[in-house]
């Protein structure tokens, strides 16, 4: 039987661990569980000891170094990693095994569940990640994987040095270890049905702030993978292209006193505007309900945030 370890990083999760906690006691495959504590500042470690887990604790430095904390103090021939708001499913383990079919597999990713449906925002943030996640069914290959859900061979994170700790925050630290990955000459597959639920946001404010630091710390990938801005499996072009545009009419609002900045800052609203219905209305055929049509809403603010993060990382990461 294959060895495996699975590693959490936490950070101020005492409330979703008791869930976590019971749905990796009950996984088919047996497993290593280690937990390590970023620094929580709440009862998260007392939370955490009640259960028979490693546990370790490190300073606040972020969930890339704590997930090397994690696997270099395991014992698995495979290291599966999820997040301390995440419930795996039974069968998670045994899922994302199954997709070692090859040597030159490296990882195997699997998808999402939801953990909070009763919210209209995290059933959208929800269908559009499934929504982007169908096109990966007809690829024996993906070029990225989640942090959330995904089992990578021991050695390939020797050989690859893990995560990049310069991340400090939970924002493309994922995406940074698979094209590492994939430079290795290495493959990875994806697993449709080794899922974990996932408690999405269901608060807007929430979700915009989180997504101000995705277009923060996507400045740093893209400089580090300047070949991937335009998109890779799970990042469309569309997110590539509404960001700039995006960026170009907060830029138009210093000159809406204009005619012509006014008229170009409607153009653009309009063209971002449109940028986010097929989505939306793809949603609704698929789950039809009319309610959906809220996604678009939600990933317009989202494009805005996103550029906000960008101009920050331009800063930060580039000059």
């Amino acid at each position: 039987m294959i060895k495996v370890s699975v590693i959490i990083p936490a950070y101020n999760r005492a409330g979703f661990f008791p869930r976590l906690a019971e749905a990796l006691l009950n996984q088919d495959h047996p497993a290593e569980i280690i937990i390590v504590d970023d620094g929580s500042t709440d009862n998260t470690s007392q939370i955490i000891k009640q259960y028979p887990f490693q546990y370790i604790y490190q300073d606040n430095s972020g969930p890339a170094k704590a997930r090397n904390t994690g696997w270099q103090k395991a014992c698995g021939e495979v290291i599966c990693f999820t997040d301390s708001d995440c419930i795996p499913h039974k069968d998670w383990i045994k899922r994302l095994l199954e997709g070692f079919t090859s040597d030159d597999i490296g990882a195997v990713a699997g998808s999402y569940d939801i953990a909070n449906p009763e919210s209209l925002l995290s059933q959208c943030v929800h269908e559009e990640i499934r929504l982007r996640h169908s096109a990966f069914m007809n690829k024996d290959n993906i070029k990225a994987f989640g942090s959330y859900n995904v089992a990578i061979r021991r050695d390939v994170l020797e050989r690859v040095r893990g995560f990049n700790e310069a991340y400090t925050a939970a924002s493309g630290e994922d995406n940074d270890l698979s094209y590492r990955i994939l430079r290795e000459g290495l493959k990875i597959k994806f697993k449709e049905d080794a899922l974990v639920a996932h408690h999405h946001p269901e608060v807007l404010f929430k979700y915009l702030r989180e997504q101000y630091r995705h277009g923060l710390w996507r400045m740093k990938m893209y400089k580090d993978f300047p070949d991937m801005a335009k998109g890779d499996d799970y990042t469309l072009f569309k997110d590539a292209i509404e960001v700039p545009a995006a960026l170009m009419g907060l830029c138009m609002t210093v000159f809406a006193w204009l005619k012509p900045g006014s008229i170009a800052l409607i153009l653009l609203t309009a063209f971002n505007a449109v940028l986010q219905m097929p989505a939306a209305i793809g949603l609704i055929r698929i789950k039809k309900n009319i309610k959906f049509l809220y996604l678009a809403p939600i990933t317009f603010l989202r494009s805005y945030a996103r550029a906000l993060g960008a101009v920050r990382g331009i800063f930060k990461f580039w000059l």
